[in-house]
Order: structure tokens, then C-alpha cells, then sequence
């Protein structure tokens, strides 16, 4: 196992153990390994981490992950141990493979409607994601990122609930939450401190509060100064992937 530390070149193959648990190779700031974490978390789902330093990747990554990237989710009681690529897919995967609880909803069309809406959420992505690696930003980016989340608001508005999965979260706050969660950092990364609008934003902001709540997201939440931290290392071209000390006993559950 990576023991919290992110394995690069030049590292020796992870020792994982036959015990039967899932293997989810990650990188800790990465929103779509964290899409996974966040699933794995929620369903409570026994599972290994190893942390991938994708700067300079390790040799035998493609051995687990066939295009060399991450999230990868090794599935040790399937015939042939098969990897799983693409947090979306894997999201799918886990959701019915183990049905408690139920992430998606059980009806066909509410189902297709919530994944149409996480693919919409990429206009939210594009430029916020233009944000967060650029040292100089046109005004136009930001309201790209504020006029895709109207979207969001008035989702949420619409069906008069506390998360986009009801009562609780469903898979859409999921696979939304990790950019989410990283757009806390816009204010230490923009010099005008941005803030998304209090009244334009009403029930999202209501929603990320209580989205902070959720132990699944507590699991692997990162405030936004420490986001912006990482950010600014890669900014820099040198990415500092071991910032954080990770705990591996919280990423390996044993219950």
C-alpha cells in the first residue's frame, strides 16, 4: 500500500493485501478519484487507497489502471481481478453492485435526468477548472462558472428539497461535490476574495452547508485554503502531492 504517501517513478509495486476489499487508485486532490471516495464512503464499502503521483507516474500503474490514470478500482473478487476505469462508470458500477443505499433513483427517468445533469455540470468544470490553473482570469470565466450553476439553483429550487437526491444525497450531490467543495478555494486564488452571490445562489449555498455535514464527504473533505494550497503548487509546475499527512487507516475501512 501507498501509506498515504502518493507512489511515483522509480517506486516499488504496492503490497495489497488478499483480503477480498476493492482497491481504489487515487491522487488526493483529484475531483474524479474523489467522485469514487465519496460513493465507496457513503455505501460504506470496505476498500484500499493508493495514492498515484500523476507527474511522474509509476511504471506499473497500467498494470492496474490500462490508460495509466486514476480513478482505477480494482475488483479482487471478480474473475480475472478486472480494473475499472472512469469515475462515472465506476459510480454506476458500485451503485449496483452493492444497492444499500441507493444512490441513483430506482426509476428510469429520474435516473436518466440526474445523469443528464451531472454531464451539464461540465459547463460548471470547463471554466472553473480555467480558474484554478491560471494565474490571470477574464472576468468571462467567472460568470461561465456562475451561469452554469443557475442551472443547479434553480434544480434545486424546483424540486423543493434539501439535496438533488431528496432528504439526503443521491448520486447527482456526489458527483458534483468535489468541484464543488474546491470552489471554496476561489477566494484565495482571486484577488477580488469572489464570493458566489448570497441571493443568486440561495439554495445552493444552503445546500453546500449541508452537503459539509454528510459523513461521506466528511471523510475526505479539504477546506478551501488547503485547495488552494495544492493549487498554487501546480501553478508552480511542481505539484506537492505529499502536503497533507493522510491517515491510510480512514481510506481502508475494516467494517
Amino acid at each position: 500500500m501507498s501509506g498515504g504517501k502518493h507512489l511515483a517513478k522509480g517506486s516499488a509495486k504496492p503490497e495489497v493485501p488478499d483480503d477480498g476489499k476493492l482497491c481504489l487508485f487515487s491522487m488526493r486532490f483529484c475531483p474524479y478519484a474523489h467522485r469514487v471516495h465519496l460513493v465507496l464512503d457513503a455505501k460504506k464499502i470496505p476498500y484500499h487507497s493508493v495514492f498515484i503521483n500523476l507527474n511522474e507516474k509509476p511504471e506499473w500503474l497500467t498494470e492496474y489502471s490500462p490508460l495509466g490514470k486514476v480513478p482505477a478500482l480494482q475488483l479482487p473478487k471478480e474473475e480475472g481481478c478486472p480494473p475499472l476505469i472512469e469515475s462515472l462508470v465506476i459510480a454506476e458500477y458500485l451503485d449496483e453492485k452493492y444497492p444499500e443505499p441507493k444512490l441513483y433513483p430506482t426509476d428510469p427517468l429520474k435516473k436518466a435526468q440526474d445523469k443528464i445533469l451531472i454531464e451539464r455540470f461540465n459547463a460548471v468544470i470547463g471554466p472553473m477548472y480555467k480558474i484554478f490553473v491560471n494565474n490571470e482570469v477574464s472576468p468571462g470565466t467567472i460568470t461561465d462558472v456562475s451561469n452554469g450553476l443557475d442551472i443547479f439553483e434553480k434544480e434545486l429550487r424546483s424540486r423543493g428539497t434539501e439535496f438533488f437526491g431528496g432528504d439526503k444525497p443521491g448520486m447527482l450531490d456526489y458527483m458534483i461535490w468535489p468541484w464543488c467543495e474546491r470552489s471554496a478555494m476561489l477566494k484565495y486564488l482571486l484577488s477580488d476574495k469572489y464570493e458566489m452571490d448570497k441571493e443568486r445562489f440561495e439554495k445552493l449555498l444552503k445546500w453546500r452547508d449541508l452537503m459539509e455535514k454528510d459523513e461521506a464527504v466528511k471523510c475526505f473533505y479539504l477546506d478551501g485554503e488547503t485547495h488552494a494550497k495544492f493549487m498554487k503548487t501546480r501553478r508552480d509546475g511542481e505539484p506537492n502531492y505529499d502536503m497533507l499527512v493522510v491517515n491510510p487507516c480512514k481510506r481502508q475501512r475494516t467494517c
